[in-house]
């Protein structure tokens, strides 16, 4: 037989167009989401099977195991439940101490919300019910309006009732979301509240005297699940009510795996499973993965019988789970591996030659100059600093006039908007709203943030990669014009010229807009042409522009991305079926770009047609500094098949040598033995500052001291770099390693920084923060390289969680910690922390800390840091068999 297709798509897939993909048009599957795929897993595995069936999906069961459960707390957060919040938080701690919290029993998640949900915690965070409980506790009230409840329902649903964030639905445990509601919402709750109930979600919400008694009745299991109290501090009166539903609860079912009867018929078959990995399944993709395993188990692999490989494209990071990712594979031995999804460049080389040497001319298809205007994606990105507070309101009327002008709707225009100053912050993306009327609600609810320095480049860079996406909605590979109206009131902090080439590079057409006090010079580089570099002398006068705006806007000619390139080559036969196997669970998330680029480069060098080569996407999972060794050796075909990168980011190190692998090459891996000293003429310098509430007063003192810290370093991008973070309950970045390049622009930064405030203290998190995304070599560290890694800890009281783990981590890593604590600090948890006891310094207030400025500078211009293995050293000689290493990464 040929190639027998079968299509599976979801409720965002065109069912015409899988049909014509798949067999027959009988074979094009459909399940409302990725994490649905369970139910057509053995209708799936019959027709591979190549059997006619019947498929009787099982009966749902009404009722499941109360043993254990899933339980989301949702909370208004709002301006309008700030007297009320320490009672709703009252409430929780007190619910929670009733349940049996454990990760094989109860499982408990918070979010709080208003306008924009957040996740305090997820349901697989905490294990312990005290942690639970410490974590509910330190609840601070979020405010903010408007209470767009529809939009937290939601997320609920489509972020913390998943595989990937400890829900136990797919395996039956009920689900239970309690709400706690103190408005009416601005935004439409019944589409999503329906969409919960359908996934098996048993919701009670509970109101106060502003809620709405229908909106919550809606929302609720069933009406009689709607409750409520005069004020949450009579929450205790609706506890016991509460305790009994949860005690009782019966939660339905998803439906079961169908049941299949078949007869097996022989010969063997070749399966491929081509998964769509793009940014649009980034959430769905757990389930994914655990589709095809199941799928797999299933099949019998071997020469003769069934072979299979996984087409997918995604990375591998440390928490990949190896077995899991053997069981997948070929053959358990296959496994080249990389520290990090942004080295995939590293092995390009080696993968490339395995495959085989070719000779190839690469010839890209034309870009398209024009691109059909009936439909665009328009995002706006509006300063939100200081400076532009008295216009705000006038920016935000102008939106407003631009979209009703626009034909909004999912296949017409579609519109995000995003509000930046020292940070940027996206108030809806383009895939939010897909109507015109919420698009202008939306827009009419917009509050000035506020805040300095006015980093312009850093939003240009922000919404290059988060919101011009396939996931956040942009439609920028199916052609549609891409459109960003820049509202700027002022000269960028820092430079703009590079992220402005990124997005006219990516065919993104960029509009600027500016006042009197913008950098014209500045607005026009950003803009397509600096024609399109608009001004006005106040924002009051936006309706000037309005026309010509409006203009642009319906005549816009965007320039296409390139196609995929056509390939031409001589080769040596036979032609290959190459399949890349990538990882692309959420842990890869970072990595993932890196790993595209690497796979890209890797098929333009193979010629792909039907008597050639046959390509899929072999599935690179990272290992990162964390991985085992011996364990890849194991895995890998031959022990010397195991290759090892610092992180995704170095794989272009090992692209020549994974390209003579795939030309079948035996190689003699002999890592370079690691100096125990390394030159300190440059070093990596991260100051990591409790920005908590209990510092408020002591932080102008902790700035100046980095400041003059800074100030005696020698800060260039081959000498000295610098990063700061600053951390209360959750870490920040200011800036990393590689953001500034010059002592000036790194001394501006700090003496822009300002005080974040927030409890509890959490500096183990932070601890691990830094070395999962500071000490990284896409964050501008160079450890890898052996340049000393030091890491400045300015602290001012006890941590809330445990610091010991974290800490040794570091050591572990070879990062030189210092730790400087004032008299509110703990003293044996900063020598924990330290590189050596004696390392922790101390002073009685931190306008106190000149005094420690000489020992500090003593200990920079003396360390000596263990430095890491280098990159290995190949040689190798040709052998006749063909095989595919996969890096698979060791999960920390």
């Amino acid at each position: 037989m040929g190639v027998l297709m079968f299509a599976v798509g979801t409720r965002g897939s065109d069912l015409r167009e899988l049909q014509k993909i798949s067999h027959d048009s009988r074979s094009a599957i459909t399940v409302p989401d990725f994490t649905d795929l369970a139910g057509v897993q053995e209708q799936l595995q019959s027709s591979v099977e190549a059997v006619v069936v019947d498929v009787t999906p099982e009966t749902p069961t009404d009722t499941v195991d109360t043993g254990k459960k899933d339980v989301v707390f949702l909370l208004d957060g709002s301006d309008g439940t700030r007297n009320g919040f320490p009672a709703m938080r009252d409430f929780v701690e007190r619910v929670v101490e009733k349940l049996n919290v454990g990760p094989n029993n109860d499982r408990v998640s918070v979010v709080q919300y208003s306008r924009d949900p957040e996740v305090n915690f997820y349901l697989n965070t905490y294990t312990t019910k005290e942690d639970v409980v410490d974590s509910v506790r330190g609840l601070n009230h979020r405010g903010g309006s408007p209470l767009n409840t529809g939009a937290a329902l939601r997320y609920v649903r489509d972020n913390v009732f998943t595989n990937s964030s400890g829900s136990r639905r797919l395996q039956g445990v009920p689900q239970m979301l309690i709400l706690l509601n103190g408005g009416k919402s601005f935004d439409n709750v019944d589409t999503p509240a329906s969409a919960l109930k359908q996934q098996g979600i048993f919701v009670i919400g509970i109101g106060s005297r502003n809620s709405d008694r229908s909106e919550l009745q809606k929302i609720s299991h069933e009406p009689s699940y709607a409750l409520s109290v005069p004020e949450f501090t009579d929450l205790p009166g609706v506890q016991e009510q509460l305790s009994t539903v949860l005690s009782t609860v019966r939660v339905r079912g998803t439906p079961m795996t169908p049941t299949v009867t078949a007869e097996r018929k022989p010969p063997g078959k070749d399966v491929v499973f081509l998964l769509d990995g793009s940014d649009g399944t980034r959430r769905g993709f757990p389930a994914m993965r655990d589709f095809v395993q199941k799928a797999v188990e299933k099949l019998s692999v071997d020469d003769n019988k069934d072979r299979m490989g996984v087409l997918m494209f995604a990375v591998g990071t440390r928490g990949s789970d190896l077995r899991e990712l053997q069981k997948i594979s070929h053959d358990s031995r296959s496994a080249i591996t990389v520290p990090d999804f942004t080295d995939l460049a590293g092995v390009q080389e080696q993968l490339q030659s395995s495959v085989e040497a070719v000779v190839v001319d690469v010839t890209p298809e034309t870009p398209t100059d024009t691109v059909d205007t009936g439909k665009k994606d328009v995002v706006f990105l509006l300063d939100g600093s200081d400076g532009t507070r008295n216009g705000f309101p006038a920016m935000r009327d102008f939106v407003e006039r631009v979209v009703e002008k626009l034909n909004v709707g999912p296949n017409n225009d579609r519109v995000s908007v995003v509000q930046y100053s020292r940070d940027p912050e996206v108030n809806f993306y383009l895939n939010t709203y897909t109507t015109k009327e919420d698009v202008v609600d939306s827009v009419r609810g917009l509050n000035h943030r506020g805040g300095s320095p006015l980093n312009t480049g850093a939003a240009l860079r922000y919404v290059r990669d988060n919101v011009f996406t396939n996931s956040s909605g942009s439609r920028r590979l199916q052609g549609v014009p891409q459109m960003l109206i820049l509202l700027n009131g002022g000269k960028s902090f820092d430079n703009v010229a590079t992220p402005a080439s990124a997005l006219k590079q990516q065919g993104i057409f960029v509009i600027g807009i500016g006042s009197r006090n913008s950098d014209r010079s500045e607005l026009q580089k950003i803009s397509h042409e600096p024609s399109y570099a608009l001004s006005v002398p106040e924002f009051t006068d936006l309706p000037g522009v309005q026309e010509q705006l409006s203009t642009v806007l319906s005549t816009v000619r965007v320039r296409g991305t390139p196609m995929t390139p056509t390939v031409t080559a001589e080769r040596k036969p036979p032609g290959k079926d190459v399949v890349f196997l990538l990882d692309g669970s959420d842990g890869t998330r970072r990595g993932f770009p890196a790993m595209r680029d690497f796979v890209q480069k890797a098929v333009e060098k193979l010629s792909v047609d039907d008597n050639k080569d046959r390509i899929g996407v072999l599935m690179f999972a990272v290992g990162t500094r964390g991985s085992d060794l011996r364990e890849l050796q194991k895995i890998s075909h031959d022990s010397r098949s195991a290759i090892t990168v610092p992180d995704f980011t170095d794989l272009a190190g090992v692209q020549e040598q994974l390209q003579s692998s795939v030309e079948a090459v035996v190689v003699d891996v002999t890592p370079e033995t690691p100096t125990d000293t390394v030159d300190t003429g440059k070093k990596d310098v991260v100051f990591l500052l409790d920005g908590s509430d209990g510092t408020r007063n002591g932080f102008p003192a902790m700035r100046d001291f980095v400041e003059r810290v800074v100030e005696k370093l020698n800060v260039g991008p081959n000498n000295d770099r610098v990063s700061v973070v600053q951390y209360s309950r959750d870490p920040e970045v200011n800036f990393y390693l590689n953001t500034y390049t010059t002592k000036e622009d790194v001394v501006d930064s700090v003496r822009g920084l300002n005080h974040r405030g927030g409890s509890p203290l959490n500096t183990g998190a932070a601890l691990r923060y830094v070395r999962d995304n500071v000490f990284t070599n896409s964050s501008g560290s160079r450890r890898l390289q052996g340049v000393p890694q030091m890491l400045i800890l300015l602290n001012g009281g006890k941590s809330f969680d445990n610091v010991d783990t974290p800490a040794s981590a570091l050591k572990q890593q070879g990062i030189f910690v210092i730790g400087i604590g004032s008299r509110n600090s703990d003293r044996s948890e900063l020598q924990k922390i330290s590189h050596e006891p004696s390392y922790a310094l101390s002073v009685p207030e931190f306008t106190d800390l000149p005094g420690v400025q000489e020992q500090l500078s003593t200990v920079l211009s003396t360390v000596r840091v263990r430095g890491t293995p280098m990159t290995p050293t190949v040689t190798g000689k040709k052998v006749t068999d063909f095989y595919t290493p996969m890096s698979l990464q060791h999960a920390h």
